[in-house]
C-alpha cells in the first residue's frame, strides 16, 4: 500500500481492500473526471441510518423531535468537518488547482463530504456491519457525551420561533462584509428584525456561522426586555 494511504487508514482505523475507494472518496469535483459526489451521497445516507438508530436506543423515552435534534446535532457539516481535521483529511484531499488555491482543503464542505466519501467507500468496501462499527468507534466520545439536557435548537431557529409566537415579521439576513484572504474568511452579517432600530451584527468564518452567531446576540437581547 502507498506509506501515504497507509498513514491515513492508520488514522481513520481501516484499511481498504479496493484502495481505489479510498482515493475516490479523497477526489473533490474540482478535480476534474470521477470525483467523490455519488459516495457522499451514500455516506450521508448511511451515516444518518446509523446515529439515528445508536440514539434510538441510547435514549429509549426520547421523542422524535429530540431524536431529530440530537442527530442533526452530530451529522451536521461542522462536526464533521471536526472528524476530518482529527483525520488529517485536508492533507489528502484531491483538489483542482482553483480550490488548491483558495484554500479548499480547510473548507468545511470540502472536509465534510469528504468524511462522508469515506463512508460510503467503507461500506461498499466491507459491506454495512464494518461500516457501522467504524462510524461509532469514530463518534464513541461524541455520542457518550450527549444528553437529551443538553440538545437545543440553533439559534436562527429559536429566534425564528420566538418572533411567531408573537406575531412579528421574521428576521432578515444580509452580508455586509468579507475580510481575510480566501482560505480564512470573515464574515460580518446583519440580523434586522422590526422590533429594533438597528440590525444586530454577527460575525464567522462562514455566513451561516455568522447568521447565527447574530441571531443568537438578537435572541438574547429581545429576552432581556
Amino acid at each position: 500500500m502507498n506509506s501515504f494511504y497507509e498513514k491515513l487508514s492508520r488514522r481513520i482505523g481501516y484499511f481498504f481492500a479496493d484502495l481505489g475507494l479510498l482515493e475516490l472518496a479523497l477526489t473533490h469535483r474540482s478535480f476534474g473526471g470521477k470525483n467523490n459526489e455519488r459516495l457522499e451521497f451514500l455516506g450521508d445516507s448511511i451515516l444518518n441510518y446509523v446515529i439515528a438508530e445508536d440514539l434510538f436506543h441510547r435514549f429509549p423515552k426520547a421523542k422524535e423531535g429530540e431524536l431529530s435534534r440530537l442527530r442533526a446535532s452530530l451529522v451536521k457539516g461542522d462536526t464533521l468537518a471536526e472528524l476530518a481535521r482529527e483525520f488529517q483529511l485536508g492533507d489528502c484531499l484531491k483538489l483542482g488547482a482553483g480550490e488548491l488555491k483558495s484554500g479548499g482543503f480547510r473548507r468545511d464542505s470540502i472536509l465534510a463530504d469528504a468524511v462522508e466519501g469515506i463512508i460510503g467507500a467503507i461500506y461498499l468496501d466491507a459491506g454495512m456491519d464494518v461500516c457501522r462499527q467504524h462510524i461509532l468507534e469514530w463518534y464513541k466520545e461524541r455520542l457518550d457525551a450527549t444528553s437529551l439536557k443538553v440538545v437545543t435548537k440553533d439559534a436562527k431557529t429559536r429566534l425564528q420561533e420566538f418572533l411567531q409566537a408573537r406575531k412579528h415579521a421574521l428576521p432578515q439576513y444580509e452580508v455586509v462584509d468579507i475580510v481575510g484572504e480566501p482560505h480564512a474568511q470573515t464574515f460580518f452579517v446583519y440580523c434586522q428584525i422590526e422590533l429594533f432600530e438597528a440590525p444586530v451584527e454577527g460575525k464567522g468564518n462562514s455566513r451561516r456561522i455568522a447568521e447565527q452567531n447574530a441571531a443568537a446576540i438578537a435572541l438574547k437581547q429581545l429576552e432581556k426586555k
